[in-house]
């Protein structure tokens, strides 16, 4: 009885360590690869004895960002400060399209449509004219970042509404339901995965408008320092507010990501019981 109630314990055990095991896994690669390109970064500069201003050894960069931190630290905050207050705004407004579209047919004829075409404008033609409109402060750059957020969120999210099951829509209205209460128990759960990936997405992506913005005119953030840095040759410290930027990125990716696992969970166990 004892040896069978360990066998028992041990196989509820087993699937949350292949889960860890999995996850460990995932970042270790990803990891080792990074650590390994860094390191064949560091010995072609030595060896090729490469000039700091084409191509500093990542040695250099991080000594760089030690020695110029403050500086770096001022344009960080600039930029984070444009990101999340763009990325905000998108999410809202793109949730708000995103009902707007479930709840009315008209709506998805027309906003839909223009929408997706809005995509075939490039957003490097656009920050000029905002410059233009808005001046060099931070609500072109503002944004920018909404307008490069915004589409995948209200996309994703449209599409999520969309994709509840009929089955479960038609025995709602059967009952009885409210428009609202379909929205409540059916809609939006069905939803919110694909909201998750459409904010991940968007997360991605919300550092390149503001960087964009800033190159095309600034006073400050992470992309007017590189147009600086370049413009001046300092290479190892363009590399670090490019690394900088990658990795406000990453973290508000990771950020994004552990929330979609909170409230859709069930999402993740989908995908797990596939694999």
């Amino acid at each position: 009885m004892i040896d069978l109630a360990r066998r028992e314990a041990a196989a509820e055990r087993s699937p949350s360590r292949r889960v860890d095991l999995r996850s460990l896994t995932d970042w270790a690669i990803p990891a080792a690869l990074l650590a390994l390109t860094v390191a064949g970064w560091e010995l072609y500069v030595w060896i090729d004895d490469t000039p700091a201003w084409f191509l500093p050894a990542p040695s250099a960069v991080v000594e760089e960002a030690i020695a110029s931190r403050a500086l770096l630290l001022e344009h960080t905050w600039t930029t984070l400060q444009e990101v999340l207050l763009g990325y905000v705004i998108a999410l809202v407004v793109g949730v708000s399209t995103a009902l707007l579209i479930a709840f009315s047919r008209i709506a998805e004829r027309t906003v839909y449509p223009i929408i997706v075409a809005s995509q075939a404008i490039p957003i490097i033609a656009l920050a000029p004219i905002l410059l233009i409109w808005f001046g060099f402060g931070m609500t072109p750059k503002v944004i920018v970042v909404v307008l490069l957020c915004y589409f995948p969120i209200a996309v994703n999210m449209a599409d999520g509404l969309r994709s509840a099951d009929p089955d479960a829509l038609n025995l709602l209205r059967s009952m009885g339901a409210s428009r609202w209460q379909i929205m409540r128990f059916v809609r939006a759960p069905s939803s919110l995965p694909y909201l998750v990936s459409g904010a991940r997405i968007a997360a991605a992506v919300s550092v390149i408008g503001a960087i964009v913005g800033e190159w095309v005119g600034a006073s400050s953030g992470l992309g007017y320092l590189m147009t600086r840095a370049a413009s001046q040759f300092l290479t190892a410290r363009l590399f670090a507010a490019v690394a900088i930027s990658a990795l406000i990125g990453i973290v508000l990716f990771a950020i994004v990501a552990l929330i979609g696992r909170m409230l859709a969970p069930w999402a993740e166990e989908e995908v797990g019981s596939r694999e």
